[in-house]
């Protein structure tokens, strides 16, 4: 096991970092440094409390922002009104510097969570880091990883374990309350450098990651329904991010500071703002966070219609829009938006609703762009209204007494350990299983080859927005508690620039009695700023693996690292090759959870969330393409599974487990008759030529009332007719009516994972409602409910059922 200490980050090397990133951004040095020694809480970690107001020469009695009997409107529009202009605008950066005459201390936005408690940012902010006191937290496995696992519940108690460390580590005063997770992004091209963080290719899958595991960042237990969410309590405040239609990184020369996603309203409304309006209607997030690209030739900071018109307006947001860091900086540098001065894009940014300020042009110049008469007081003082009611929520002010006693204790339990690894368990994915080879017997298996450039794998595992883990579990520690280990490294590094160490590696291999070969990619290949240009494992891994497999004595398992697909259809098709794994980057026990897996400890039951395409797909259309339809003069495919067709190396959902499962279809609505009324009009579809057209085609489904007469439930009984126990993902793909042209091939609109016993039989039951599952949005960007058969198959093929819609008067 490696362990990491804060001795590798010298007190001299930060100090250094910090002020050359305070020199960059053009914040006043000196102010930086008295707010932090000056403006610092009390013990008790709130701000409200009358020790620390006397410390200041204050009376906590004269400010009624601390008057807890107050509504909180009442408590923050006090705050903001005792503010001059300037003080104002320099709390409308990442960096809040407080205000020492009123006893406002400063405040650090920005911290991450996406899979624990991170330090990124730790040099810019100092919100969130690691020392001697707090060495490190729990390093879950990344979210492309968990989210294989297809288990909403997991998903939301890694939520709740990350909030419980990060508030031990605010009372610790080693984090902020502001958390800027998750990434909800979804991956619409294999080759994008982020795929690690998201949760993949669907927007439903999307979107209830995001709602799960911002419930868990976020509920205080016993007021997740309260009826004012303007005040209901937080553990800690999450964000989702990055809006939207961003997901080109740096390919090829183009790159997000620069790049114009054109979409149509039609893919926006399907596929981009979904996850989104997901995760502030369901999840209830507190913070969305926009991107650096221009939508349709706007920045996205600057969009009124998306800020304003969509995530406050139309979905009703409780909380802040934060921008990306320096995105105001992109506007007038990048895009060139408009011939901008500082002053302008920060009045648009304002007028556009963005609160909050990743960066310091709020902070230096929202005071001139008053002066200046581009933007009213009254606007930043609607943005500071936004965020004072979230901090009010967070108890920053008059503390969170249910929090108070959390502390170095719950940072790197036992329980959070083990649920970081029993997350890289049940992301795992089983992609090949020959002559089941797997699971291997220790009392068989006594020499085990473990080879290849992530057979020592530590820091890969746990990917990128991670912090100091805990501990680190290697491949090689793992299966050393299961048989006697002979390591070869076979390539010095990711990039495999040479074969030197292959034959080390074959002859390691001659001799054991099984070997496994962990390859697959890292953040040399794929990272943020860094997308792709291929699907190939790197340099002389596919020659490494080959060579190996050929002369191996026993069963070859390959365990492939990496968050995008890869094309390994050369061992797919390799009938030396008995096993494929897909561990993606499993966390700081990843190590434990491939071995458990590989002996069978664990039956792995996860599911690809993205389709693995042969590398031939890069060369069918730009990354810069953004429709997710098929651009047919162009000869440009479709994208994800819901638009693809074409030849591919494992589809989206595929993973198959040590036992067997058959379903059986035990009830099932099989009509839905909608009656219309005068004011419920038929629209048009469009459909294949010669279909036969229904009368009434569709309806739209803002016309309907989506009420429980428009619910289709169905029963399924799994049993488990294999030899192991194990867990099963049902998923539930609808196919729309034939011929419709615009419509997906398929698209997944529900899914439930169960542990079924051997020989044991459970009853799954799902309740569906056509307006939520069943809506087809055309070319004009409406949301259609189509009449006709609609089609219901159960995860490959093994259940299907129909359902028909029609409508009357």
């Amino acid at each position: 096991m490696a362990k990491f200490s804060f001795l590798h980050y010298f007190t001299i090397l930060i100090f250094s970092f910090l002020i050359s990133r305070i020199s960059a951004r053009n914040i006043p040095y000196n102010s930086s440094i008295t707010a932090l020694n000056d403006l610092t809480y009390n013990q008790t970690r709130r701000v409200c409390d009358t020790s620390r107001f006397a410390k200041l020469g204050l009376d906590m009695n004269d400010f009624a922002y601390c008057d807890m009997s107050l509504p909180y409107a009442v408590r923050v529009k006090d705050l903001i009104d005792r503010m001059t202009l300037s003080e104002k605008a320099r709390q409308t950066g990442d960096t809040a510097f407080g205000v020492a005459r009123i006893g406002l201390p400063k405040y650090e936005w920005w911290s991450e969570a996406l899979h624990g408690v991170s330090n990124v940012g730790q040099y810019y902010s100092l919100a969130s880091f690691f020392d001697k006191v707090v060495p490190g937290a729990t390093s879950f496995p990344t979210v492309i990883t968990t989210t294989a696992s297809f288990n909403e519940s997991l998903w939301k108690a890694i939520g709740q374990a990350v909030s419980t460390e990060a508030r031990a580590m605010f009372n610790l005063g080693h984090a902020g309350l502001t958390f800027w997770s998750p990434n909800i992004n979804v991956v619409r091209d294999p080759r994008w450098g982020r795929v690690l963080e998201t949760p993949g290719e669907d927007p439903f899958v999307v979107g209830k990651y995001a709602s799960n595991y911002v419930r868990g960042l976020q509920d205080v237990e016993g007021t997740e329904n309260a009826k004012d969410l303007n005040s209901r309590p937080l553990k800690v405040a999450a964000c989702c991010k990055h809006y939207a239609a961003y997901d080109v990184d740096n390919w090829l020369g183009v790159d997000r500071y620069h790049f114009d996603s054109r979409v149509t309203e039609q893919d926006m409304m399907e596929t981009f703002l979904k996850p989104f309006e997901m995760c502030v209607k369901e999840g209830d997030v507190t913070s969305v966070m926009c991107s650096y690209n221009r939508i349709n030739g706007i920045p996205a900071c600057a969009d009124p219609k998306l800020l304003k018109g969509k995530i406050r307006g139309d979905w009703d947001l409780h909380g802040y829009i934060v921008s990306d860091c320096d995105s105001i900086d992109v506007m007038l540098h990048g895009h060139k938006w408009l011939g901008d001065e500082p002053e302008d894009a920060v009045a648009q940014g304002l007028k556009a609703g963005l609160d909050l300020d990743c960066g310091n042009y709020y902070t230096n110049y929202a005071g001139n762009a008053v002066v200046q008469g581009k933007v009213k007081e009254s606007e930043i003082d609607e943005s500071l209204t936004n965020l004072y009611f979230v901090l009010m929520r967070l108890g920053f002010f008059d503390g969170s007494p249910k929090f108070e006693k959390l502390g170095k204790e719950q940072i790197c339990s036992k329980e959070n350990i083990e649920l970081a690894t029993q997350a890289a368990r049940e992301g795992i994915v089983l992609l090949k299983n020959e002559d089941q080879v797997l699971p291997l017997n220790s009392k068989k298996v006594k020499t085990i080859a473990i080879v290849g450039p992530h057979a020592n794998a530590s820091s890969a595992m746990i990917g990128n927005y991670a912090g100091i883990p805990c501990k680190i579990t290697t491949p090689i520690h793992g299966f050393s508690l299961y048989s006697k280990v002979d390591y070869k490294a076979g390539c010095g590094e990711i990039l495999c620039k040479n074969e030197s160490l292959i034959f080390p590696a074959m002859k390691a291999a001659k001799k054991a009695d099984a070997t496994v070969l962990v390859v697959g990619l890292d953040l040399s290949v794929e990272a943020e700023s860094l997308d792709r240009v291929d699907l190939l494992l790197p340099g002389y891994q596919t020659q490494l693996i080959n060579q190996v497999a050929q002369v191996s004595k026993g069963p070859v398992i390959l365990v492939i690292m990496s968050a995008g697909g890869v094309d390994i259809s050369f061992a797919k098709n390799n009938p030396k090759i008995k096993s494929i794994i897909w561990a993606g980057y499993p966390g700081e026990e990843g190590g434990r959870a491939i071995a458990d897996v590989v002996f069978g400890s664990y039956n792995p039951g996860g599911k690809l969330p993205l389709t693995w395409h042969e590398n031939s797909y890069v060369d069918m259309l730009p990354m810069t393409s953004m429709p997710l339809r098929p651009i047919d003069n162009l000869g440009y495919p479709g994208r994800t599974y819901k638009f693809y067709n074409g030849s591919i190396v494992y589809p989206f959902g595929y993973g198959i487990s040590y036992t067997n499962f058959t379903y059986n279809l035990l009830s099932a609505r099989q009509k839905i008759q909608v009656k219309l009324n005068k004011f419920q009009h038929c629209r048009d579809l469009n459909y294949t030529a010669g279909t036969h057209v229904p009368p009434c085609p569709a309806v739209s489904i803002d016309d309907l009332e989506c009420g429980d007469d428009l619910n289709f439930d169905f029963s399924i009984e799994v049993e488990n007719i294999g030899k192991k126990d194990g867990s099963d993902v049902l998923m539930v793909y609808w196919i729309p009516p034939e011929d419709i042209a615009e419509a997906p091939l398929k698209q997944l609109i529900g899914f439930k994972k169960v542990f079924v016993k051997i020989g044991e039989k459970k009853k799954v039951d799902f309740v569906l409602n056509a307006c939520k599952s069943l809506g087809i949005v055309n070319y004009r960007a409406y949301n259609l409910l189509a009449a006709g058969g609609h089609n219901f198959v159960i995860g490959n093929g093994k259940l299907s059922f129909p359902v028909q819609v029609s409508f009357h008067r």
